[in-house]
């Protein structure tokens, strides 16, 4: 992986990671088509920099991390669900981090269902205090984006809608949840291929955290405006379409492996 093949990645990561289109059914993508073998390394870039992206929540929301240690208990609460599956399941999800196939389904389904979940109207409900049974529905929810496509945003906010959540709360818990989600996955990662890491992957690492964070800040403060006011919609339709595509370009011989 070049420098600037891990500068699009982080872009795409960064854009995607907060919205309901799966961040890491585009990096998968992005790698095919960008010829990306799949080393282990890279495996662990695409989980990695999901971190970088994480710490824009952290900045962007800093008030409400010193809330109260409830906050806390709930966040663990929700993430426990993920935590033990993906634990169990880390090997399954590595296997199906190499099929464009599962993404290209994950994705159409999942945009048939954000139209569905888009009638939901939830713009109007009156913000309440999340309830630890609330946390951990949500949390379940979450666990069904490990397969590749569905998307961890799009799971856990319509998981937090069912609950009578508005959007906009629905949205800002699914990125407070990401926080200790993401940077246990990325750590666990990074600890499973400690021993593999070169100097110039470190270098790469960092520049992919550090493009993240910046295109994630930018597309956190777009994505809340345009989720309150237009729904899910236009996010759906993006999904059928580009699932549509994919299974179109795989069922006419086009080669989109993983290498």
């Amino acid at each position: 992986m070049t420098i600037w093949q891990a500068i699009i990645l982080a872009i795409v990561e960064g854009i995607t990671e907060f919205l309901p289109v799966s961040s890491t059914g585009h990096m998968i993508i992005a790698s095919s088509f960008m010829g990306i073998s799949h080393l282990e390394f890279t495996k662990m870039f695409t989980v990695n920099i999901q971190f970088g992206a994480i710490l824009s929540v952290v900045v962007l929301y800093w008030k409400r991390f010193f809330q109260s240690t409830d906050f806390y208990f709930k966040l663990f609460v929700a993430f426990l669900p993920a935590a033990v599956l993906g634990f169990l399941l880390n090997d399954l999800i590595d296997s199906m981090l190499e099929n464009v196939i599962v993404v290209a389904i994950s994705l159409l389904v999942g945009g048939i269902i954000l139209l569905f979940i888009d009638r939901i109207n939830n713009d109007n409900t009156r913000e309440r205090e999340i309830s630890y049974f609330d946390a951990l529905k949500i949390g379940f929810f979450q666990c069904i984006a490990m397969i590749p496509g569905v998307s961890r945003s799009a799971s856990t906010i319509i998981g937090g809608m069912l609950q009578g959540l508005s959007r906009k709360q629905a949205a800002e818990f699914s990125f407070f949840l990401a926080v200790p989600t993401m940077a246990a996955a990325g750590g666990y990662k990074l600890l499973k291929t400690y021993d593999t890491i070169q100097a110039s992957d470190i270098k790469t690492l960092l520049i992919g955290n550090l493009v993240a964070f910046v295109v994630a800040m930018l597309a956190i403060k777009f994505f809340i405006n345009f989720l309150t006011k237009y729904g899910f919609k236009v996010f759906g339709y993006y999904r059928i379409i580009l699932g549509l595509i994919l299974l179109g370009l795989l069922a006419s011989g086009y080669k989109l492996d993983i290498v």
